[in-house]
């Protein structure tokens, strides 16, 4: 009879692909905001989808449901737990702690690497003085720092890597001076932030409730997912992945948080509406002429205004100078927490109620010293 009930009352597969839709109110905002400015600036309906980059959308979704897969199986979690029971050091369970989440930002975008790391540190909260809250700062931060580099590691690195038609080496390249002198900035701030005592973690394992087979299935095709896009066929790619998802591991098709590739599309849109006001034009016409500080300046501040993935589809459409525009929105992910999802993600997931000005007080000192980073680098 318990059974039975269960059974009536769990979610159908349809049911769980519409809750993220009913929940996510960021979308819904886009939505209100995508209508009123419909109104104030009709355009043609047909022209809507001609505003979206389908590609990017299309890498999107081929690399959530990947990282979905990676994150079901399970394999990553029972790594970490394992390593954290081995550490017996405050310091050293941060450098992990920061240093796992920068990795896997890299491969994983940021907010899946939040989805595995911060559930881990909040599983920490029973060693007496742990600082779960700073722990979970840090990791927001990492992941910033650790996506950056790679082309796969944030949606405005897909955006980009999209319109510059680098290849994934190159545009990591690219990348990679900012990258890791932000990570060592970051390591640095990691050592002087946690002290050295000793503390005993104890972290339930189950070992049989990972899947190896799965991780291998999504390791396999995530490497052929890359190579589709590389080629600059990710909508074929997008197609093989979800085929593979439907045959093997149905389940992650259901547990994708697909709102948040309408959330992208809606950016696309509403940024484009906004364009065509009268308000902005002008503005708006002068960023092909913008000099080079000032078009890293727009990114940066932009990305403090209104996000970094908008102001990255905002400059794109008006600007070829791609690198400029990729270490602005990139450092501009630090400072504000709306500069980056990601930064909000972590605060939401974090167990302490009142860690949003505390997080300030690590970013703001992040964004000035990678806005100048940053700047050198480009001079």
């Amino acid at each position: 009879m318990h059974a039975t009930t269960e059974s009536a009352t769990a979610p159908s597969f349809i049911q769980q692909i519409c809750q993220p839709f009913l929940r996510d109110r960021l979308m819904h905002l886009l939505l209100v905001i995508a209508i009123i400015l419909s109104i104030a600036s009709p355009q043609p309906l047909a022209e809507y989808r001609n505003w979206v980059d389908w590609n990017t959308i299309a890498t999107l979704a081929g690399m959530l449901l990947l990282t979905k897969g990676i994150e079901v199986s399970g394999y990553l979690e029972h790594l970490g737990r394992t390593i954290i029971n081995r550490l017996q050091q405050e310091r050293l369970l941060a450098i992990f702690l920061v240093s796992a989440s920068a990795l896997l930002s890299t491969v994983l975008t940021n907010d899946i690497a939040l989805f595995i790391m911060v559930p881990l540190t909040v599983g920490l909260g029973g060693i007496s003085g742990l600082p779960i809250g700073r722990l979970v700062i840090f990791e927001a931060l990492a992941v910033n720092a650790g996506s950056m580099l790679t082309p796969i590691g944030n949606p405005q690195n897909i955006l980009l890597w999209q319109r510059s038609h680098l290849s994934f080496a190159s545009f990591t390249w690219q990348m990679a001076p900012l990258a890791l002198a932000i990570f060592l900035l970051l390591l640095l701030a990691t050592w002087f932030c946690f002290p050295r005592q000793t503390i005993h973690a104890e972290l339930e394992d189950n070992p049989a409730s990972y899947r190896a087979g799965l991780l291998r299935t999504c390791g396999l095709l995530y490497l052929a997912f890359v190579a589709s896009v590389e080629l600059g066929h990710p909508g074929w790619g997008l197609l093989g992945v979800a085929a593979a998802a439907l045959l093997f591991c149905r389940e992650i098709i259901a547990k994708v948080d697909w709102s948040l590739i309408l959330v992208f599309i809606l950016m696309f849109i509403d940024i484009r509406l906004l364009t065509q006001l009268h308000v902005i034009q002008d503005w708006v016409a002068a960023i092909p002429h913008f000099s080079q500080l000032e078009l890293f300046m727009t990114a940066l501040l932009g990305s403090q205004i209104i996000s970094n993935v908008p102001a990255t589809i905002l400059l794109v459409n008006y600007s070829e100078a791609y690198k400029v525009i990729a270490y602005g929105v990139n450092a501009g992910g630090f400072g504000l927490a709306i500069g980056s999802l990601a930064n909000i993600i972590a605060l939401r997931m974090a167990p302490e109620r009142h860690l949003w000005l505390r997080f300030h007080l690590y970013s703001f000192p992040f964004l000035g010293i990678s806005a100048l980073i940053a700047w050198l680098l480009l001079a």
